[in-house]
């Protein structure tokens, strides 16, 4: 039986830290050994909202390559690509720019909510206001048959199956309508350092799969707590405690962090305890994927063959969609 399409993918504007690890990246692993997982580096997606800085997202494509590979990704196993070099996806876009409108584009409730975030208003890049479409051309051009994605990303598969489904009724069956994934690891965020947040690269409150092991131990001794929770002895609360929320993903003995918890709550369990634990338990994780990390990090060359290589790879897929799409759109000329 042939393997079902997974697309899965990062926009590059800095390292991965450890909510992208819970997000995705342990799902990816799985994946990699059942379906044929492609992984795109969605550096055109990125420039939307960093046109004016190039140089970061260039920068930042190595960074989140060695990033997969040091969690475990295998070239062997999954196609890395790079998004901007495959024309084809653009040449798409542009047509399937025509099977939606504005209005529809702007209920997307995925981008009014960035948009938001952003504070663009009135201002909004047009490339930012249509990645949807794009995102669209990125799933479709592959075939994909499943996209693994968060609660807030179902409105852009459930637009990306609209446009899909217009295409074929105008021209025939070329593209498949994608199944939106929301594996056990991605129906929570990752909170930040602060507990205020979810875990973000430009809000300072995030672990980076790359951090030494003395920054890790900084970042997680300034952790949020409880508040109120001034002595020892004082009965302490787990609820919206960053420390315990990181426990229960990342603690390998579930049946001591529940002790743990319970220790805390009737009082007599300091914080600087609590968060050596949650210390060693990360540095166990975080290590070895370091070390990796460093050994591939060593042969930039090596890295940019796996990304060409994967590219090459994804562009000839792609130009025998766009034969099919051109044949159906009756627009293949020559």
């Amino acid at each position: 039986m042939k393997k079902k399409i997974v697309l899965t993918g990062d926009r590059p504007t800095g390292p991965l830290h450890l909510g992208h690890y819970v997000g995705s990246l342990r799902n990816r692993l799985v994946l990699q050994e059942t379906h044929d997982q492609f992984i795109m580096v969605a550096d055109v997606q990125a420039l939307t909202d960093n046109a004016e800085n190039p140089e970061k997202v260039r920068a930042s494509v190595t960074q989140v390559v060695l990033d997969y590979l040091a969690v475990g990704i295998d070239p062997t196993k999954s196609t890395i690509f790079i998004q901007s070099m495959i024309p084809e996806i653009a040449e798409l876009t542009m047509f399937f720019l025509n099977l939606v409108t504005v209005a529809r584009l702007h209920r997307n409730p995925t981008v009014k909510d960035e948009i938001k975030q952003k504070g663009y208003e009135e201002s909004i890049p047009a490339g930012f206001f249509m990645y949807p479409v794009s995102q669209a051309a990125d799933i479709a051009f592959l075939k994909t048959n499943i996209v693994p994605v968060g609660h807030d990303q179902l409105p852009m598969i459930e637009q990306t199956n609209e446009i899909i489904r217009k295409f074929n009724r105008l021209y025939g069956d070329v593209f498949v309508e994608p199944e939106a994934m929301v594996p056990p690891a991605l129906t929570g965020r990752l909170p930040g350092l602060d507990g205020k947040s979810k875990m973000g690269k430009s809000l300072g409150n995030a672990i980076f799969l790359g951090d030494e092991a003395d920054d890790v131990t900084k970042k997680i001794m300034s952790m949020y707590t409880d508040a109120n929770h001034l002595r020892v002895e004082d009965p302490g609360q787990i609820e919206d405690n960053a420390v315990f929320m990181y426990l229960d993903i990342f603690g390998r003995d579930q049946a001591a962090v529940a002790e743990m918890k319970a220790h805390y709550q009737r009082g007599g369990l300091g914080d600087v305890k609590v968060k050596r634990y949650l210390n060693d338990e990360l540095q166990a994780l975080l290590t070895p994927i370091r070390e990796r990390r460093k050994l591939f990090a060593a042969d930039i060359g090596q890295v940019m063959s796996i990304l060409q290589e994967g590219t090459a790879k994804v562009r000839e897929r792609a130009r025998h969609t766009m034969v099919q799409v051109k044949q159906a759109m009756k627009i293949d000329y020559f």
